[in-house]
């Protein structure tokens, strides 16, 4: 089993000082060592790799303290919450809203390090992961590839492949792992669970659905920004996604998005873990068929994740613009309604889209995190 999984999994800890001492020597990987660690010599790298004896060594190295960084000088600020709901001794499957690119998962390892958990492997998309450099900074940093093309055939073995591979790294290697709820970001604040990732994770489940997920210790997992990483750019692809044509990204159009991610300001941020309880899961033993179990998982996951939504003055002045209401303004200044309306006029003019159309779409990237909460809520009781 572990032979079929070679075209996809990170490196292996006893891999990484010899690839470490590879990449270093590498002319690409210390340009782009300049561009995420500005201020760091040729010196401090080769220590720094001197170090690295495992994954774990390379992402505490080399990454996490650049992920505070970038969090200090892009952000007003990191909370969380939730850890509580998380065992050092266990593995989970942390199952997360998808906003930006590199952040939301490197947020994740880097509050993981801060309170004293392992990391988790990451999922990443193969469109992502082209050869040379890039693929083997993303396998040392514990990065296994997630194909995304092919026909029906093959990409059936695919996701068998992929299902495989998770439940391994959960039950064998004991390891978590991080995967979005969906493929790619959203691009317009609501965040939906897909069922065809659920269906992907219960291929390699040998026996009974319930079970099969349970054993998989399913952690949904929230991210809140006040201000949404590449918020214009999505707003951009939905509109030109939404003239009846077939959007075709640019070739560095997924590099110019994690620069963004990185470089935009984000204001405050958030993360939540939530939890599932074995009796919570136990419900959707109740009907009859595994498509009707994974439609209701696929539910209880989004209402974890968006009861995990931390809410921001975006979030309202966007819902009163856009319904033309004055419903949340308690929550916000009439100064920094206006703020934020330039904001958005500004962004809009750079990319000489500013439509009613397009602002509409920058609005709902705001204002559905908040009505999804409310309808959430709203169920619950």
């Amino acid at each position: 089993m572990i032979e079929e999984f070679e075209d996809i999994r990170p490196y292996y800890d006893h891999e990484v000082q010899t690839v470490i001492q590879k990449l270093i020597k590498d002319e690409q990987f210390l340009l782009l060592a300049k561009f995420i660690w500005p201020d760091i010599t040729i010196t401090d790298i080769e220590n720094k790799a001197n170090r690295v004896k495992s994954a774990f060594d390379f992402q505490v190295e080399f990454m996490h303290g650049d992920i505070h960084e970038i969090i200090n000088r892009s952000s007003s600020g990191l909370t969380f919450s939730g850890f509580e709901n998380i065992d050092r001794q266990k593995p989970y499957l942390f199952i997360s809203n998808h906003r930006d690119i590199m952040l939301d998962s490197a947020i994740l390892q880097t509050l993981l390090v801060d309170e004293g958990h392992q990391t988790t492997e990451i999922t990443f998309g193969n469109n992502l992961m082209t050869p040379g450099v890039i693929t083997e900074f993303g396998r040392i940093n514990r990065m296994f590839t997630v194909q995304r093309e092919g026909n029906s055939k093959e990409l059936y073995n695919i996701s068998r492949k992929l299902s495989a591979y998770i439940r391994h790294t959960i039950k064998d290697k004991k390891v978590s792992i991080w995967i979005a709820q969906r493929n790619g970001r959203t691009k317009d604040g609501n965040d939906i669970t897909q069922t065809g990732l659920l269906k992907m994770l219960n291929i390699s489940n040998p026996g009974n659905l319930v079970q099969g997920f349970k054993e998989m210790n399913i952690i949904p997992m929230t991210i809140s920004y006040e201000y949404e990483p590449c918020d214009f750019l999505k707003a951009r692809e939905t509109y030109l996604s939404s003239l009846h044509t077939i959007y075709k990204k640019d070739p560095d159009e997924d590099l110019k998005s994690i620069v963004a991610g990185i470089t935009n300001f984000k204001g405050r941020i958030h993360l939540s873990l939530g939890k599932f309880k074995d009796e919570e899961l136990d419900i959707l033993n109740k009907f009859e068929n595994d498509n009707e179990k994974i439609k209701q998982l696929s539910g209880m996951i989004d209402a974890k994740i968006c009861s995990g939504y931390r809410l921001f003055k975006t979030n309202y002045i966007a819902f009163d613009l856009i319904n033309n209401t004055r419903q949340y303004t308690e929550h916000y200044t009439e100064n920094e309604k206006s703020e934020f309306e330039s904001y958005i006029n500004k962004g809009l003019d750079y990319l000489d889209m500013n439509t009613p159309e397009v602002r509409i779409l920058m609005l709902n990237i705001y204002s559905n995190p908040l009505k999804q909460k409310i309808n959430y809520a709203s169920a619950s009781l």
